[in-house]
């Protein structure tokens, strides 16, 4: 019988204590915060100097993000998304998604072939995915298997 999933109180504590832990173990002057809304467990970093938590290209944000995923939903699937964010790093990580994915939009109606773009996690290619959704001659499709899996606007 699998563990039950914990409440989200109990969650909120489990994240806070986790990502408390990382920041004491990796030396940062940081603060966290741990919110739940509309299904979303968010954990927040904020301090100076949150480069070695973010790391190259948010790699390492990415690794704790699933690993907190993982200890929250203790196996269950139907638990709270997890969603790790360190000095607005999702925020300006969406931002540029967002100019990439124009760009692409731009190359794919000018040559009429389909632009691939590098690959990036589910939560990435779910924020092109999204910019994209109601551009008019292009079409958004995801490929490849994790954690190659990248995204693909092509023109209709």
């Amino acid at each position: 019988m699998a563990p039950a999933t914990p409440d989200m109180d109990e969650a909120a504590g489990i994240l806070e204590d986790l990502l408390g832990a990382i920041v004491e173990a990796l030396a940062l002057d940081a603060d966290v915060t741990v919110e739940f809304d509309d299904g979303t467990l968010s954990g927040r970093v904020e301090g100076d100097d949150l480069g070695l938590l973010i790391g190259r290209h948010g790699r390492t944000i990415e690794a704790v993000q699933h690993l907190a995923q993982r200890i929250v939903q203790r196996g269950e699937p139907d638990g709270p998304r997890v969603v790790i964010d360190a000095g607005d790093y999702r925020e300006r990580r969406a931002t540029a998604l967002r100019e990439e994915a124009d760009e692409a939009v731009e190359r794919a109606l000018r040559t009429g072939v389909a632009v691939e773009l590098r690959t990036m996690p589910a939560l990435e290619r779910r924020v092109v995915h999204e910019h994209l959704r109601d551009r008019d001659g292009v079409e958004t499709y995801s490929e490849g298997a994790e954690p190659e899996r990248y995204l693909v606007v092509a023109p209709v």
